[in-house]
């Protein structure tokens, strides 16, 4: 699904904020993206979600080299792929039903589908009752489930969500977090970025570490082990 070999990035003319990034995901896996603040895991989703090129290094996704790619061939490869942002990005301007159809109506999907779609998910997420209300009048955990449904509606190939239960008390982050696991059930390849330890261990899959701009892969037999020797 997507290979980074030798990736590094950098902002202007400042060093490198990634530096020799080199991982693959398997279709259809489930990886947490984690380490400290400032580590660049922000940096990372965007390089995942073709929202940057990388300084240097070769980035492969759904089987296709990036580089050189037009912005046409871009844009048809992101919709491919769910986003769930920490800003939340919602459009203030339409209702939480129409935020949440975009993804279905950007593909011409048919309007009873997307009134059946979007309304089962909407009650899912509990804001069935909410579907007519502009973001603005929503708490924070409310848009934050608003986004997390616009990003799944599609049923992407690729989703990646940066802190998507930040904002939520434990019992609707578990929620979504079986949501997450179904779309991966699916066959949805799922990279949820975080810093909570205790969801971490609770859905027990991968970790991607991000530290001072290095990456390396942990599998779950080696946190577990870690966590009983007294690391965590």
């Amino acid at each position: 699904m997507i290979r980074f070999e030798n990736i590094g990035l950098r902002y202007g003319v400042g060093d490198e904020v990634l530096r020799d990034i080199n991982f693959k995901l398997e279709r259809g896996s489930f990886n947490f993206l984690t380490g400290p603040s400032g580590a660049g895991k922000t940096s990372l989703m965007r390089l995942m979600y073709l929202g940057r090129t990388p300084t240097r290094g070769l980035i492969t996704m759904f089987g296709k080299n990036i580089n050189g790619m037009t912005r046409s061939e871009i844009g048809m490869m992101r919709q491919k792929i769910g986003v769930v942002f920490q800003e939340f990005r919602l459009l203030p301007h339409l209702s939480v039903f129409d935020n949440v159809a975009l993804p279905l109506r950007i593909t011409e999907t048919p309007e009873k589908e997307i009134q059946n779609n979007v309304n089962e998910l909407l009650d899912w997420v509990g804001l069935g009752d909410h579907k007519d209300q502009l973001p603005e009048t929503l708490s924070g955990g409310q848009q934050q489930r608003v986004a997390i449904a616009r990003a799944v509606i599609a049923r992407p190939k690729l989703l990646l969500a940066d802190e998507p239960t930040g904002n939520l008390d434990d019992t609707i982050g578990v929620r979504l977090m079986n949501l997450l696991e179904q779309l991966n059930r699916m066959g949805t390849t799922i990279v949820v970025a975080t810093h909570n330890q205790g969801m971490m261990n609770q859905f027990g899959h991968p970790r991607l570490i991000l530290e001072q701009g290095q990456l390396h892969v942990q599998e779950p037999q080696t946190w577990i082990r870690d966590k009983i020797e007294g690391v965590y």
